[in-house]
């Protein structure tokens, strides 16, 4: 139900459809007792998309059986039950997606010819997704990472497996040239072989790689190079089988260090450009700066959401029942920064208290 937002599979949606491209999109909730009408509130969007295809002159009694047919093979595939932060439907004519989000987006529907991406964005750019190859003499997987989960990655190759049975073994042994796991000519060409796959997934899908393993395995791994030449390395066998909340616990302190590390580094940016006049703070400044593609760096509080309409070419607070509101512009926000070239960085709530919750260092 959720699948990777790729570069490729981004631009893959962006794509005009014949009209219409319905998106639906809509909170959900991981716990009890908050996910109870989940399902509700799903069955009256899919009805609202509904009604609003019988309703446009636009939409044909043929496109309108064809794309509610969509719309519910979409819902036939939602699992509520493991339900995150946020649900996603997509569905044209011939097609539909289902996307689970770790972010919480506002309830709408949009009938246009394309999907709505910018949830699926903000949401990725939150979860700042990164992989972990877990390595062992006889098994390397790769897991891929985001919010507080961890999801083994079974393509590209992935996991790569091998016996450890050497045929030659007792000769070696008898002579006494029977090399250590880690030092054997075997173990350094299968290490070789992951390391050129993991290359191979980062050059679609670029991330901070972890590499964990037991100490002879990091050093080998960083004998090779490669691939996993900037990795951040953990000293932590065990893990290239899982499972993966054993993954998730390893990377977990990592992540922490990281977090804490870019939240210093990022308020000193924005410090540093305020003394330059290279600086916007506030949600309407920020937005004009994003929408002339001035911002090179954006900061946001992770939880920031409001509603706002645009009056006059600025952005006023609105009601969400406004014809004209923007519900979910902070992601608005995000998504065009990110098209224009710039780094996101989401960080903990009131942590830009004093800058309006949201602010960016300007490319000029």
């Amino acid at each position: 139900m959720r699948p990777s937002l790729t570069p490729a599979a981004l631009t893959e949606l962006r794509q005009l459809r014949t009209y219409p491209a319905v998106s639906v999109v809509m909170p959900t909730h991981r716990r009890e007792p908050d996910n109870a009408q989940d399902a509700v509130r799903l069955r009256n969007l899919v009805a609202e998309a509904k009604k609003q295809l019988r309703s446009d002159p636009a939409v044909t009694k043929e496109r309108l059986a064809d794309v509610s047919e969509e719309l519910d093979r979409a819902v036939a595939e939602v699992d509520l039950v493991h339900a995150e932060d946020g649900l996603v439907l997509f569905a044209a004519a011939g097609e539909h997606q289902v996307w689970s989000l770790a972010r919480t987006v506002p309830a709408r529907v949009v009938l246009s010819d394309t999907f709505l991406t910018r949830n699926l964005v903000a949401a990725q750019a939150a979860e700042r997704p990164y992989w972990v190859l877990a390595v062992s003499a006889d098994r390397v997987s790769l897991w891929s990472g985001g919010g507080e989960s961890v999801k083994e990655h079974t393509e590209d190759g992935f996991p790569l497996t091998r016996s450890l049975e050497d045929p030659d073994a007792e000769r070696k042994e008898r002579i006494g040239d029977l090399p250590s796991t880690f030092r054997d000519e075997r173990t350094r060409t299968f290490l070789r072989t992951a390391v050129q796959a993991l290359g191979d997934v980062l050059g679609s899908r670029p991330r901070p790689v972890y590499v964990a393993g037991e100490a002879a395995a990091l050093s080998l791994v960083d004998d090779i190079g490669g691939a996993a030449e900037d990795a951040v390395h953990m000293r932590h066998g065990g893990l290239a089988d899982g499972p993966a909340a054993a993954v998730w616990q390893a990377v977990r302190p990592q992540l922490a260090a990281r977090d804490e590390s870019e939240l210093g580094a990022t308020l000193q940016e924005l410090d540093g450009a305020r003394g330059r006049k290279e600086f916007a703070a506030g949600l309407d400044e920020v937005w004009q700066n994003a929408t002339g593609g001035r911002v090179r760096l954006l900061a946001v509080e992770d939880t920031y959401r409001t509603t706002v309409r645009e009056d006059g070419g600025h952005l006023v607070p609105a009601g969400s029942d406004d014809l004209d509101a923007h519900d979910d512009i902070v992601d608005e926000i995000v998504e065009r920064a990110m098209e224009t070239g710039a780094q996101v960085r989401f960080v903990p709530e009131d942590a830009l208290a004093d800058k309006g919750r949201i602010a960016g260092v300007l490319r000029y």
